[in-house]
């Protein structure tokens, strides 16, 4: 199946999701009792869009609970800018209708001394950890400056993990995937 196919199908099944709220207090909860979250200083995420399991109590959680949090910027040639969260007043309507924060923008490789990366899928193959996103490359490229020992984490709804997913030389993998049930770690990197 391709990717375009693929696309078409997970973003169908999501509009069968009988409990998004339920699914995101979940994700969060489990993401929150991880050590390795709870000690990361400085996280990556992203402001959750129509069907996506939601963020946006993570990420008052995550602030609340001291950490640094950056969130995307979009730039007009689709990468990604970053700039600080500082509270639910400091997000505003940007390009493309997405909520980004307000602040000064850090730059593309503020992402580079982030302790935990935070990223938006449509699906991840549990094999290789290749997710599959909505088409920009965006999310790519961001992920392409992480460091290779950085968590690297894609919320998804139960039945979003997805063998065979086609990859392309530029798509780069996570290390784990969040989902209501869980977390499921790939490619053999161990989380501490």
């Amino acid at each position: 199946m391709d990717k375009a196919e693929l696309r078409r199908r997970i973003l169908a099944a999501r509009t069968q999701v009988s409990d998004p709220r339920g699914s995101a207090m979940a994700i969060r909860e489990t993401l929150l009792d991880q050590p390795w979250v709870q000690l990361a200083g400085l996280v990556a995420c992203y402001w959750s869009m129509g069907d996506e399991p939601a963020t946006h109590g993570l990420i008052f959680a995550l602030w609340k609970h001291g950490a640094t949090v950056i969130l995307p910027v979009l730039k007009p040639d689709d990468d990604l800018d970053w700039a600080v969260y500082d509270g639910p007043d400091s997000v505003a309507p940007g390009r493309r209708g997405m909520m980004e924060p307000v602040d000064v923008r850090r730059g593309v490789d503020a992402i580079r001394t982030a302790a935990l990366v935070i990223v938006p899928a449509l699906a991840v193959d549990p094999s290789t950890g290749i997710r599959l996103g909505r088409g920009g490359g965006s999310y790519d490229r961001a992920l392409a400056r992480v460091g290779p020992n950085v968590p690297t984490v894609a919320l998804l709804h139960e039945g979003e993990l997805v063998e065979g997913i086609p990859a392309e030389p530029h798509d780069r993998p996570v290390s784990m995937a969040a989902l209501p049930s869980g977390i499921v770690t790939f490619g053999g990197r161990p989380v501490s």
